[in-house]
């Protein structure tokens, strides 16, 4: 089982002594209590890349809940590689599902998994989603723990081709202060040494590196990303506070001209 989740270490600690009651030592991975607070898109993203590599039938519970109480349900998503998936349905956990091959979605009834006396509405995590979770990794079907439902779309727009370049976001600020990215880095054609940026209000044209170190030191830099995306980096330097923009938003690459539109000439 793995947990990620923007709660922090101290109600982190709360979800495993649940899971601790429940399962065997040993069975738990923490992939990271620090994904930025309420950022649900941004969570979806990093947590798809971190997730997706685990052996088929781990138990994946993804803890960004800025609606907990509210009108979001808990849910539990059994996908087509035999994992299975726990949180939210606010998006968070549809880009991991998709990964994972999709599958079916149940909303998570409390009273089946034996929480139906909750210490308050702000703690889902430990009071609903660790518990879900347990049953699961014991061998508990997801349908037996609530009705179908579907899941809720993301907020976010997917990255998409554009005339000579691509349109995405900057979907994650990482630890170093590099700008990730949801434009795949093989859209770039091979051959490319430069590429076209508007971000921030601002254009740019910028190295396609292959390496930091390719970039020199304190260089703003564009290069494919370890999520398998463009990312945009100062080497040695942090490109978030370069450029002072936060993940969430737009940016677009251009990497060739686009042809002419049809009825213009080239002006010289």
């Amino acid at each position: 089982m793995t947990l990620s989740t923007d709660l922090g270490s101290a109600y982190a600690a709360q979800m495993k002594a649940v899971l601790a009651h429940r399962l065997p030592p040993g069975w738990v991975v923490d992939l990271t209590h620090d994904l930025r607070p309420h950022a649900v898109e941004e969570a979806a993203f990093v947590v798809r890349a971190m997730a997706e590599r685990f052996p088929a039938g781990s138990v994946h519970v993804v803890v960004v809940d800025p609606g907990v109480g509210g009108r979001r349900v808990p849910v539990a998503v059994e996908c087509r590689d035999g994992s299975a998936l726990v949180g939210p349905d606010n998006g968070v956990l549809v880009p991991l599902a998709k990964a994972l091959g999709g599958g079916r979605a149940f909303r998570i009834d409390p009273t089946r998994v034996g929480t139906s006396a909750r210490l308050g509405t702000t703690f889902d995590g430990r009071d609903i989603f660790a518990p879900a979770a347990a049953h699961l990794a014991r061998g508990t079907s997801p349908d037996a723990l609530g009705p179908p439902t579907t899941l809720a779309r993301p907020r976010a727009n997917p990255a998409r081709r554009v005339a000579g370049g691509g349109v995405g976001t900057l979907a994650h600020v990482d630890r170093f202060g590099n700008l990730i990215t949801d434009v795949p880095t093989d859209w770039v054609p091979p051959g490319v040494a430069t590429i076209g940026v508007r971000v921030a209000g601002a254009r740019r044209q910028l190295p396609f590196v292959t390496s930091y170190e390719a970039g020199g030191r304190g260089r703003l830099v564009a290069l494919g990303s370890s999520f398998g995306s463009l990312e945009l980096a100062v080497v040695e330097g942090r490109a978030v506070d370069r450029l002072g923009v936060a993940a969430g938003a737009p940016v677009r690459f251009l990497w060739r001209n686009p042809p002419p539109r049809p009825g213009r000439r080239n002006r010289k």
